[in-house]
């Protein structure tokens, strides 16, 4: 019988989509190995296997075997543990840019200004481009000997090939030279060899820093769960235990302040626990013996005693975490189109500098041409074709595009995540958003002051702020917030006792109150009929053995005030609006209406709102399947958020939703959602123009190299041609309103 398990594996030197396809087969080709899905964008592999065939750390030595190091990611101990290789790449970059930009500037002020250049500019050039060959270049070189090895090429194959050609040219001519073999070379190009290591390292460090972040939303999710436990024995002695100890039917103490360890029921004690991770509603909910309660939500003000029944991977906390990773280790919808392109690419312009010296070489035999006089034009040749293929505007094309992108977006409050990201954004048919703290403010305020029985609305609101003006519930603190706003006088009370989750008795004046629930009403001698969806606070005052209801308070969480305008831009866009939340249908219906959004679901969990998300991502849209971006702030929406196919963060929400999305909402504004998904639609136009500039360079000026039409110098200056082209076309974004 297969022991399936699933084991996540932390991969090294992954670059390109190549690299992900040798990750794959290197893991699938052993025995008990049932899927591997590998995410570039965060170095990870989850793999599916049978336990009974093959181990874990088989896997790990099969890809690290392939030249990928690879490690088994524990779920206990550095949890999701990225390695910054963003600091690697800056460095080099900079080392990069110090040793190219200063000799540039001053070989293109020289020529400007017609002045002879220096014996010691060349034998500076030759001293910096060797210094990058050997250091800012080491990288790129390994990896390409490493796809060599696997007779494969990727993009680092084209890096290595362009800097190769451009110093090792130079170097033959000049050597050639000061030997007496041959005169004078026209050009040397060591000063671009540096400048594309310099500035592909630049991109690479880009890159890299999109990559350094992947990975903390585990973490985050991870640490909800107290490492320690209060196991209670049999003679009711308890002691403090790491988590790992506790087991089905053990019975644990939860002190208030205490977060839950593990899902359990409550078999003693009485409490408002806040569940806010799970559900996403501010409120706590109270819980009573026979109540069900969830590892990691926090019981505020009473003391519980719960008889464990899921524990470890089997409670809703690690469920969550579970679907999060699922999602995330799921394959990016679209590849890197310059790798992919990259494959092909490269041993198309080998075969034609081979072709080329061929032909040059007949040509010359043909013609009796000396060897002096056809090695030269052959070299000229072939040495222009592989420079015009230097792929430094390749390179370049995302990176410049991403890096202007998310500047655009950071001055907007808008945080991306990688390309990735950018290419899913544009194609989003539906935009689903969660209720609490996206499109209202999240938190409680007074809605109606409902007095009876001849007192005044002033009046109570005092008594009620009165009473809960030393109580740390959200209702009591939007009590009191609302008594100081009205001018309500808030007296002094002789006694206060909090009744957990219910509301609270208090003496004023004299007087006895009870200010809170229908529950507590009800505890004390009054029944209040049921009303609608709203949250309620009574306030009663106890005359003699009877309580009397002086009024009652009503609440509601108001939308934000963008949130109306916010839903009519995407509705502009083509764009479907889904409303989810985890309160009751009716709320959900009323916050829809009046927004204006299509469609709404209430009353559903975390895995229930990552269901409803698959549901609508099989649903067709303009004859296909339909794009679903999921918009959220709590973390109950990180599995959504990670299951759609965008998931849109509120930066006013937890560490974990901001890092589970692949976008990042700072400001918390709603209208960022259109704003972000018109900057996608922006950047990947010009990543497009970017892609087509770049090649058009190398598809219109090859044939001209190969014919000899070209030299060395007229094709280094198309290559830093299609640099500016890039560079330039991306900088457009700037000045792109967010319409």
């Amino acid at each position: 019988m297969e022991a399936l398990e699933e084991i996540s594996l932390d991969v090294q030197g992954m670059n390109c989509a190549s690299c992900v396809v040798h990750v794959q087969k290197a893991a699938m080709a052993l025995p008990g190995v049932l899927d591997c899905r590998v995410n570039l964008a965060s170095g990870k592999a989850a793999v599916r296997l049978d336990g009974g065939k093959v181990k874990p750390r088989d896997v790990a030595e099969a890809i690290s075997n392939s030249g990928y190091p690879a490690s088994e990611i524990s779920h206990h101990e550095n949890h999701a543990q990225s390695h910054n290789h963003s600091e690697i790449w800056f460095r080099r970059a900079m080392v990069g840019i110090v040793l190219w930009l200063p000799l540039e500037l001053i070989h293109w002020f020289m020529k400007l200004a017609a002045c002879h250049e220096h014996a010691s500019m060349l034998w500076a050039s030759i001293i910096t481009s060797t210094i990058a060959i050997l250091y800012v270049g080491q990288g790129f070189y390994t990896s390409a000997w490493k796809a060599l090895r696997r007779g494969t090429s990727n993009m680092d194959t084209l890096i290595a090939m362009g800097a190769s050609v451009a110093y090792g040219y130079s170097l033959v001519a000049l050597a050639g030279h000061w030997l007496g073999l041959w005169g004078t070379p026209q050009a040397v190009y060591f000063m671009e060899a540096t400048g594309l290591l310099a500035l592909i390292s630049l991109g690479h460090w880009l890159e890299a820093r999109a990559r350094d972040s992947a990975g903390h939303a585990i973490r985050e999710l991870m640490t909800l769960s107290p490492a320690t436990a209060l196991r209670v024995d049999d003679r009711q002695n308890t002691v403090e235990v790491p988590l790992a100890d506790i087991h089905q039917g053990d019975v644990v103490l939860i002190r208030p302040g205490d977060r839950v360890p593990v899902d359990g029921k409550i078999i003693a004690g009485r409490s408002a626990v806040d569940e806010s991770m799970i559900t996403g509603e501010p409120l706590p909910v109270l819980r009573d013996v026979g109540d069900e309660v969830v590892g990691g939500t926090i019981n505020t003000d009473g003391r519980l005693t719960i008889r464990a029944t899921r524990v470890g991977r089997e409670t809703a906390l690690a469920q969550i975490v579970a679907m999060v990773e699922s999602a995330q280790s799921a394959k990016p919808p679209v590849q890197q189109l310059a790798d992919r392109i990259a494959a092909v690419f490269v041993p198309a312009v080998l075969a034609i500098a081979l072709i080329t010296a061929c032909g040059w070489y007949g040509y010359g035999a043909w013609h009796h041409w000396s060897q002096g006089q056809t090695w030269a034009l052959l070299a000229n040749a072939v040495c222009s074709v592989l420079i015009i293929a230097c792929p430094c505007a390749l390179g370049l094309a995302l990176p410049a595009a991403i890096m202007v992108a998310t500047g655009v977006g950071t001055k907007r409050g808008i945080l991306i995540r990688d390309i990735d990201t950018l290419q899913m954004a544009e194609r989003i048919d539906i935009v689903v958003l969660d209720k609490t703290g996206t499109v209202t403010e999240g938190r409680p305020t007074v809605r109606d002051v409902l007095p009876m029985d001849g007192v005044s609305t002033q009046a109570l609101l005092g008594l009620a702020a009165s009473a809960e003006q030393f109580s740390a519930h959200p209702l009591a603190k939007a009590i009191v917030a609302k008594a100081k706003q009205e001018g309500a006088s808030i007296g002094q009370t002789q006694s206060f006792t909090s009744a957990a989750g219910l509301g609270v008795v208090a003496e004023i004046d004299g007087s006895k109150f009870v200010v809170g629930s229908r529950a507590l009403l009800a505890e004390h001698g009054l029944s209040i009929p049921e009303t609608d969806s709203k949250t309620v606070v009574y306030i009663g005052r106890v005359d003699g053995e009877l309580l009397r209801c002086l009024g009652s308070i009503t609440f509601f969480d108001e939308t934000k005030a963008e949130s109306a305008d916010a839903i009519a831009d995407l509705h502009r866009m083509n764009l479907r609006t889904f409303l989810l939340s985890g309160d009751t249908a009716a709320s959900a219906q009323a916050v829809a209406q009046k927004l204006g959004i299509e469609q709404f679901r209430g009353g559903v969990r975390p895995g229930e709102k990552a269901q409803i998300i698959r549901e609508l991502q099989e649903s067709t849209s303009k004859g296909r399947r339909s794009v679903v971006a999921m918009v959220g702030d709590g973390i109950n929406d990180a599995p959504a958020l990670a299951a759609a196919d965008l998931g849109i963060a509120i930066g006013s929400g937890s560490d974990v939703a901001k890092e589970t999305g692949g976008i990042v909402l700072v400001s918390g504004n709603l209208h960022g959602v259109a704003g972000a998904i018109r900057l996608s639609r922006d950047t990947m136009r010009i990543i497009r123009q970017n892609f087509f500039a770049a090649f058009a360079y190398n598809v219109l000026a090859i044939p001209l190299a190969a014919l000899g039409l070209l030299n060395p110098l007229i094709a280094a200056a198309a290559m830093a041609l299609s640099d500016v082209t890039v560079i330039g076309n991306a900088l457009r974004l700037r000045w792109r309103r967010d319409k």
